[in-house]
């Protein structure tokens, strides 16, 4: 089973290397790599060209990253696609439980993991904490279903995006998987996107769920 890896990254010097080195570790090596620099202004470039990790390197001004998600989506060219945040990190046989899990469940569109948080600039010991990871950074899905869905949009102060993508592809009655163990790690990074709570950035989060609203309330006046 073949699969391309996106990796939207922005301002993402810090964290990428190890991020891809984790990537190119996998048992199930990638087909290619995919990073599209969401109009980064640090050295993302000169680190991910410098990581020793062969990449396909694409930059687009600064759109947010469900943009940059999609425009990974459509360069993908292998029959699966799998998607990391550029400060996550993968363990080194995620990408195989996940085929694994798709030949057992093949009605499944996607398959996502467990992942534990750690926090940047100290090793993982294992004691962070878990959750079911519902996110980017643990999906492999299948190219069709990921072009199918759509774009990745971006709401208001760029959270929420994925969110709002895999309810669309609920909605589009799109079967998705969880694994319940632990095979990417979650980092706690002060400054990045996810970090922390922000009334700002969170109205993503209100502007996902009137989204979901509107949509329910259309296709409910559409059966009536």
């Amino acid at each position: 089973m073949s699969y391309s890896v996106v990796i939207p990254a922005w301002n993402a010097a810090r964290t990428i290397a190890e991020t891809l080195r984790s990537v190119a570790a996998q048992t199930v090596p990638p087909a290619e790599i995919i990073v599209v620099d969401d109009g980064s202004t640090d050295e993302t470039e000169a680190v991910t060209r410098q990581s020793g990790v062969p990449v396909r390197y694409v930059r687009q001004d600064n759109s947010g990253p469900g943009s940059a998600t999609t425009r990974g989506f459509a360069l993908a060219r292998a029959p699966f696609i799998a998607t990391v945040d550029a400060d996550d990190l993968w363990l080194g046989d995620k990408i195989e439980r996940q085929f694994r899990r798709l030949e057992e469940a093949p009605q499944l569109a996607a398959v996502f993991t467990q992942w534990r948080t750690f926090r940047h600039g100290e090793p993982d010991d294992g004691t962070g904490k878990v959750t079911p990871g519902w996110s980017r950074t643990t999906m492999l899905v299948r190219s069709q279903v990921a072009l199918s869905v759509g774009p990745v949009i971006d709401p208001p102060g760029n959270r929420g995006e994925m969110v709002d993508w895999l309810g669309r592809a609920r909605e589009d009655g799109h079967q998705l998987g969880m694994i319940d163990e632990v095979l990417a790690l979650r980092r706690i990074l002060p400054g990045s996107m996810s970090y922390g709570r922000d009334p700002e950035r969170d109205r993503g989060y209100l502007e996902v769920a009137r989204m979901a609203m509107l949509r329910r309330k259309l296709k409910n006046a559409g059966q009536g």
